[in-house]
């Protein structure tokens, strides 16, 4: 019997590994560093966060510049 395309399923539609492959393609990193980039954050960006964690350093740091407000709370 004909089967109406209501009644396909995903267990129905199967591709093989190398043709899927041909159109996906997983972007390779060019080096470790950027590979390290990635997956660890620089000790600026840890201390923005620190600083945006922390109430009255964040609203100080709108007022006169996250410099002055980082080292007013923890430096």
């Amino acid at each position: 019997p004909k089967e109406s395309s209501r009644s396909l399923n995903a267990d129905s539609i199967k591709i093989k590994k190398e043709v899927a492959n041909a159109f996906v393609k997983r972007t390779k990193r060019a080096s470790p560093y950027e590979w390290y980039l990635e997956y660890y954050k620089s000790p600026m960006e840890q201390m923005h966060e620190r600083c945006e964690n922390y109430p009255p350093c964040d609203y100080l740091s709108d007022q006169v510049g996250f410099a002055l407000a980082y080292n007013r709370f923890f430096g």
